[in-house]
Order: structure tokens, then sequence, then C-alpha cells
């Protein structure tokens, strides 16, 4: 019998690095009711090349102290029906990309979400949490104080 991986446990919220984005400690919320991990962009708009659609967009927003003005081009994974934090349907892209928590790089789908008044620019949804997370509300920063930790 295999010995399965044992859980992390990752706080209510926390700090994350997309470095394929080139985005760090960008503050994140854990969400067990969201399925789908996003992050806040807006300008977002598609593009055809070739036989590949893309979408084109800007993440986070001028008010966010990390924001770039960089336009980015990510390949659309999938186009998806979510139901937004208000209880509307809306249309999402959905990219891969990579996420750094625990000093663990992983890869995964997020969607491109206008979070403009919510409070996290970043939500993490179950389908990363599931089989390798534990969720204690009453903890935070914990990846983000072990990587700080690491860093001395």
């Amino acid at each position: 019998m295999k010995n399965k991986p044992e859980k992390k446990v990752i706080g209510r919220k926390d700090k994350v690095d997309f470095p394929k984005l080139k985005l760090f400690d960008i503050d994140a919320k854990v969400d067990t009711g969201a399925y789908t991990t996003s992050i806040h962009c807006h300008n977002v708009k598609t593009k055809k090349v070739g036989a590949k659609e893309y979408v084109i967009f800007d993440l986070l927003d001028p008010s966010h102290p990390d924001y770039n003005n960089k336009e980015l081009k990510l390949p659309i994974h999938k186009i998806k029906k979510v139901r937004n934090s208000f209880g509307q349907s809306e249309k999402r892209f959905i990219v891969k990309t990579n996420i750094v928590l625990f000093g663990e790089k992983e890869e995964i789908e997020m969607s491109l979400s206008d979070r403009s008044k919510m409070q996290y620019p970043v939500l993490i949804g179950r389908k990363l949490l599931n089989k390798k997370f534990i969720v204690d509300v009453s903890k935070y920063n914990l990846s983000y104080k072990l990587k700080k930790r690491s860093q001395k």
C-alpha cells in the first residue's frame, strides 16, 4: 500500500507567487466554496493567431501596488460558465499557469475575473486545495511565513 502524501495546513488567507506571470507575494483568500482558482484582471479580450485562440488581459488594476500596466497574452485553455459571488452566471476564460505555495510549484487552471470589488485579488479554489491541503480558518500566511524563514 502506498503512503499518501501528508496534507499541508493552509490558513484562510496567504500570499502566493505566480512565477510565469512575474507576480510575487500576492494576497489570496482560500475559498472552499469556489471550485477554480481565480485572479483579478481587466481589459480582457481575445485574439486568434492561426488556429489557436488567446486571451489578452491586464492583471490586477492600477490601484494595486504590483500593477505593472503590462498586457499579457496566454492561450485559452477553456471557457467555462462560473457562478460568481453574487450568484450570477458568467462566462470566464480559463488559463493554465503555475502557482507557488509552501515552496512547491503547481500547475493550475485559473479563471480570469473582475475582482475589483473584492478584498483579495486571488481566490484559491478547492480544485487546488483538494488532496493537498487542510484549511484551518484560524491561521493565515503559513506559506508566506515559511518562505520568509527560508530566505533568512
